[in-house]
């Protein structure tokens, strides 16, 4: 029996919208482990836009894996970073709090890549890609890493090689990338308003 291929776009909008349905809610909690599962699946949809792009893949990676390890098994977003805020952890390099801002910035750039590939149409990705780094991550880079990327963007897969390495459809494909991007904004939102509410936070969320 033919073993079933596996849609890691369907994949990755049904679990990002169970942990915004985590948050949007009158008493919003989301435990760390839960967006650490979804993240590891989102890490591998990285990966698809090819050999230049594996670098940001694993770097994607590293931080989910440092969130994890920073966090208790009981950990919410909110209860580790109070915990890193009162034991003065939180600006360190490594600390959890930094790192799950890491994360944030990425769940931003696969964010705003969809909604260049939903709005912009054509064949080639490489705008709605180069204009998703710009808004996540082009500020916290040096020029050394901005050449990089940009430099990496022709060898990107165009839209129909993409879809198929994802065994979508068109009609398919745009509407889990709709759906990807409502619930992604609920979760960077809510991730945004637990720093903002935070004597450190705004410091937090401008670091490297």
């Amino acid at each position: 029996m033919e073993r079933k291929r596996e849609k890691l776009l369907t994949r990755m909008a049904d679990c990002i919208k169970e942990v915004a349905d985590c948050v949007n809610s009158p008493n919003p909690s989301l435990e760390v482990h839960r967006l650490v599962h979804y993240c590891r699946i989102g890490s591998t949809f990285v990966g698809y836009l090819g050999l230049p792009f594996k670098f940001a893949q694993m770097e994607f990676l590293s931080k989910v894996n440092d969130l994890d390890k920073g966090a208790r098994p009981d950990d919410t977003l909110e209860t580790l970073i109070d915990r890193e805020i009162q034991q003065n952890l939180a600006k360190k390099h490594y600390s959890s709090s930094r790192s799950l801002i890491r994360v944030k910035r990425s769940i931003v750039m696969l964010t705003v890549m969809f909604e260049q590939m939903l709005t912009k149409g054509g064949n080639s990705i490489v705008g709605a890609v180069s204009k998703s780094y710009e808004k996540s991550f082009a500020a916290y880079h040096g020029w050394a890493t901005r050449t990089a990327v940009f430099a990496s963007l022709p060898a990107l897969p165009t839209r129909a090689k993409l879809m198929k390495k994802l065994h979508e459809n068109e009609v398919s494909m745009t509407a889990k990338m709709k759906s990807f991007v409502d619930s992604s904004a609920v979760i960077v939102n809510y991730i945004d308003s637990l720093f903002h509410s935070r004597e450190l936070g705004q410091q937090l969320l401008e670091l490297i």
